[in-house]
This record gives C-alpha cells, structure tokens and sequence, in this order.
C-alpha cells in the first residue's frame, strides 16, 4: 500500500513514516502544505495523512481541493486534541476520519485498515491471479494455496504487478512505486529482486513474471499466452 503523510512536526512524521514502512507501506512525506496537495492530485495513494495546520497551505483547504476537483482518495486527519471545529469542518468536507495526537501507530494502522476496508471492500484486499493470492491486509502470500515467505519489498512489488496483469511497467516505475524513491539508472535492484520473487513463485512450470527485453517487466495474465 501506498501512503501519503502530509506533516511538518517532524518528530511525528518520522515515527509515522519509520512504523508504516515498517509494516510495508510505501510513504511519501511532505513538510508543506501546498506541496502535499500538488502529491496527492498528481500521484496516486492508497490513503493520505493529513494534518491540519500545516504551512503553505493548511490541511483543510487541501481537502477540499481534492474533493472539489473529483480526488476520492481516502482522507485521514491529524488533529490537536482541543481542534473540535477543525474534526468536524474536515468531516463535512469529506475527511473519512480522523486521529487525535498524540497517538500510537498501531491505532493508526488499524483505523487505516479499516478505512480501507470500507472503502474497497474485502474482496479488493484479496488479490488472486492465476495461482498466486495475496491478501493485502494480513500480508500473506500464496502459491497453490501453499503460504509463500516474501519479505516486504518483494510482497509490495508482487502486489503492484499484480494490480495490473499484463501491463508491462518500466523499471523506473517500478522503482518509484515499489521503493518509493529514485535510484540511479544502473542500478540492477529491481532485477535483483525480480530474480528473487521469481524463485518463490514460480510452481514447477513457465514463469508468471516476464521479462520484456528493452522495457521491463509484467505478470502474465492467468490463461495468457503471449
């Protein structure tokens, strides 16, 4: 999953960011207001962290932006405990909930997974693609119902393959989206990785992950032969 944390108190973004990750989210941080709202109309997230008083522009005026222009991405608000108004305006705008600080992670990963949960649905967490089943809140694997130990990196690159069979994803995307920053073009991480997740997956037969010479790399299609 992909997160975006929008926090300028710096001792809180760091714990955040350290336990999500920690838990195998992809984060993005910003420290200012109207950066976090060019990230979040521009990139996609599976959820965003919003505080309120933000710099450059606050955490509400963010919100409905995105809502106003269509962005249905969902919304958690980093609020002080005395900010009342600030929780009910940013309710009324279209925040999905809200977390007062001072807080611990482990509240925030479970209102983020339930959110998701009513967002999405169950049967979004699940993803299944010919013999390979990931479920994205419990974080297991599967391979011909057999339970497969990946660790996160390569659960978070399986899962980002497998949102879209058959598309073929550069190894730059897959960088961006998987690591979550850039890398220098030579780097061989991702085929490293690939190689790895390969020999966990693969069931005795042709490979479901493809390479494709010159541009990068794609799950094949359950049923596909090309």
């Amino acid at each position: 999953m992909k997160a975006l944390l929008v926090e300028d108190e710096q001792k809180i973004a760091s714990f955040v960011c350290a336990g999500l990750r920690e838990r195998g989210f992809v984060v993005d941080h910003c420290d200012d207001g109207q950066q976090g709202y060019d990230y979040a109309m521009t990139r996609d997230y599976d959820v965003v962290l919003l505080d309120v008083m933000l710099p450059g522009r606050d955490g509400l005026s963010i919100l409905k932006g995105l809502r106003r222009e269509g962005r249905n991405v969902p919304v958690i608000l980093l609020t002080a405990r005395n900010e009342l108004d600030d929780r009910l305006e940013g309710l009324n705008l279209g925040a999905d909930d809200y977390l007062a600080k001072p807080f611990y992670v482990e509240e925030l990963l479970a209102r983020i997974h339930a959110l998701l949960r009513r967002v999405s649905g169950e049967r979004q967490n699940v993803l299944m693609v010919g013999n390979i089943r990931l479920d994205r809140i419990t974080r297991v694997a599967e391979v011909n119902g057999r339970p497969v130990e990946l660790t996160s990196r390569e659960f978070n690159l399986m899962e980002y393959l497998m949102r879209s069979p058959g598309r073929v994803y550069a190894r730059t995307q897959i960088l961006e989206h998987v690591w979550g920053y850039d890398f220098e073009p030579q780097t061989n991480m991702v085929d490293v990785c690939i190689q790895r997740l390969r020999k966990k997956v693969d069931d005795g037969g042709e490979s479901p992950i493809e390479a494709v010479r010159g541009v990068g790399y794609r799950l094949r299609k359950a049923g596909s032969e090309d």
